[in-house]
């Protein structure tokens, strides 16, 4: 690769994680802490390409024409590139949901913590899944809760489903709930606030720990900024 290559390529790269790290779709790849780093490194990087260029640039006024035209070919991957720099892909979701078997969540026989009072809870759909599966105090039976994900289709069944990261959007897994009694005519990947209330004993390993969710309200909502769950 040409040193002209190289060093382009280095200000689009650090130009494209300072786009995402300042508007928001760094969100789409790593937790929210992650943020100053990608911030950081693509100042760094957009720095370390930006001297180069203009190093190499007061070098080539020193030099024959013949040099300075060999290297114009250089300046046309910035096209290719900028269109990939442009371009940010969707958050993931109905798609990962169907491709991804959910993975449980590492098993805890210690008594989990009771729900708050209120006529409503709201809880992450982390925290629904896993009392679901395997709090033996059964903190969730007979009570009304609020949760938020995207809609995704399974076979003949209607989820609620959100994607979880431990570090970054390589690592997501979907976490889901079987919904019941919802409306038809919510599509793939429709994010919904929705309440109701857990059917015990439904969250088990031939489930792949999905509970089902008898659901008493449902709305849309916009996507939040931040999709995933930690």
């Amino acid at each position: 690769m040409r040193r002209e290559t190289q060093n382009v390529l280095l200000v689009l790269l650090g130009g494209a994680l300072l786009k995402i790290g300042i508007n928001g779709d760094y969100l789409r790849y790593v937790k929210p802490s992650q943020q100053i780093w990608i911030i950081a490194g693509g100042a760094v990087v957009v720095v370390l390409g930006a001297v180069a260029i203009v190093r190499d640039l007061l070098a080539r006024g020193r030099e024959t024409d013949g040099h300075h035209h060999a290297a114009r070919p250089a300046w046309l991957l910035l096209l290719p590139v900028l269109a990939v720099f442009l371009v940010a892909p969707p958050a993931l979701g109905s798609d990962s949901v169907t491709r991804t078997e959910a993975r449980a969540p590492a098993q805890d026989q210690s008594v989990f913590p009771p729900l708050p009072p209120g006529d409503v809870i709201p809880l992450p759909l982390t925290d629904f899944v896993t009392r679901a599966g395997w709090d033996p105090g059964g903190s969730l039976n007979d009570r009304t809760v609020r949760l938020t994900g995207f809609v995704t289709h399974t076979g003949d069944s209607v989820l609620l489903a959100r994607m979880v990261i431990t570090c970054c959007a390589a690592d997501a897994y979907p976490l889901k709930v079987r919904m019941r009694g919802l409306p038809a005519g919510y599509e793939n990947d429709t994010w919904l606030e929705v309440t109701g209330r857990v059917v015990p004993g439904t969250a088990t390993k031939a489930t792949t720990f999905t509970p089902d969710f008898v659901v008493a309200s449902a709305r849309r909502i916009t996507a939040p900024a931040d999709p995933y769950e930690d």
